[in-house]
């Protein structure tokens, strides 16, 4: 009788200390328009927009059915975590394929993975961010591109050699790595600030290791060099492969290693030393010069040819661990999936979402009650 009745007082309570944010948060989760959520609860769409401006709070009973329709926890309405501080602005690289819905689900997923970072940090001592700190002039040409990755390379001990593991780079340098998942195949990889930390998120639809090396680098110049910018510029987007292609494989290196004529034998074998896919490779060749119009042409007729994935396949994608590696640490110490979700304000099943999104495939760690 005691443990039914403490069910029940459970939205009451969550009422009183109500965060109007959360359920916006828990809504562009979902997915789900004012007016739907409204309908299903029982309120008026009106309703939802007073509890979501802090104009009202919902009742007890109407809290509990925001809860079930939203399939959410109360406790996550009111479990103390404010909207996080975001500096800047997310960069989407695909805003006109993406709607506005894909891309707040996207960032509602980044926040709540946020929350179980936050979490974790009360337990544990995760990488503290070390990230480089260049910057380019207003009128950046491609040798200011080219400089600051270099300098980015110095900076993170990489002398003139290939990057081993770019999204560990990122976390070891206390960036947090996540998989997308169950959003739209639309939403390529961001990044984006939430609290003190920045995150980068990657697209599993993308299963090829040059590729995921290069969104990883690629969201690594976004968070070096466009913090303060307007995002969706294409200035900004090709800067930003610029600086990636360069970070992976300086021009220094690769001026000397290209082949002087277009030999794909060759190509592939330099495919492999610098995880940079076949057609970055030709792109950088034609752009030192090593490479004439017309062979550059004929390379990237002959690519589009063969199709995706491309000749010389480097296997799987490269993935994040840190999420998995803390998940794994907090098992030791007998900190429960319970514990880690309650006080996170979450479903069990949503934190093993997060911690999946933030695991090897091959550890997949979960934490157990």
């Amino acid at each position: 009788m005691r443990a039914a009745g403490s069910r029940g007082e459970a939205p009451a309570l969550a009422v009183a200390a109500f965060q109007p944010h959360a359920l916006t948060l828990a809504r562009r989760w979902r997915r789900m328009r004012k007016k739907e959520l409204a309908q299903q609860v029982g309120v008026t769409a009106a309703a939802v927009s007073q509890y979501e401006l802090g104009q009202s709070r919902p009742s007890p009973a109407v809290l509990a059915r925001l809860a079930l329709a939203l399939a959410t926890p109360v406790q996550f309405f009111a479990a103390g975590f404010p909207a996080p501080a975001m500096a800047g602005q997310p960069h989407f690289r695909s805003l006109r394929t993406t709607t506005q819905a894909e891309r707040d689900q996207a960032l509602a997923f980044g926040e709540i993975a946020w929350r179980v970072v936050d979490v974790m940090e009360r337990h544990l001592h995760l990488p503290e961010l070390q990230l480089p700190s260049v910057d380019l002039p207003e009128d950046a040409d491609s040798r200011d591109v080219e400089v600051a990755a270099l300098a980015a390379r110095h900076a993170c001990g990489l002398g003139d050699e290939s990057v081993p593991h770019m999204v560990r780079l990122l976390e070891a340098r206390g960036v947090v790595v996540l998989t997308l998942p169950d959003v739209s195949d639309q939403v390529d990889a961001f990044s984006h600030w939430y609290g003190r930390r920045p995150f980068v998120f990657v697209n599993p639809s993308k299963n090829d290791k040059a590729r995921s090396r290069m969104d990883a680098a690629h969201e690594l110049a976004h968070l070096l060099l466009h913090h303060d910018a307007e995002p969706g510029s294409q200035i900004l987007e090709r800067q930003a492969t610029a600086f990636g292609s360069e970070f992976l494989a300086p021009s220094s290196r690769l001026r000397d290693e290209l082949p002087g004529r277009l030999d794909f034998e060759r190509l592939q074998q330099m495919k492999g030393r610098w995880g940079l896919s076949l057609k970055a490779l030709v792109y950088r060749g034609h752009a030192m010069g090593i490479y004439r119009d017309h062979t550059y042409r004929r390379a990237m007729t002959m690519l589009a040819d063969w199709g995706y994935p491309e000749p010389g396949d480097l296997g799987p994608r490269e993935q994040p661990s840190l999420l998995g590696k803390a998940a794994s640490l907090l098992a030791e110490q007998q900190c429960s999936a319970e514990t880690v979700a309650a006080q996170a304000g979450m479903s069990t099943d949503l934190l093993r979402v997060v911690l999946s999104a933030g695991s090897d495939r091959a550890e997949r760690v979960t934490i157990q009650g």
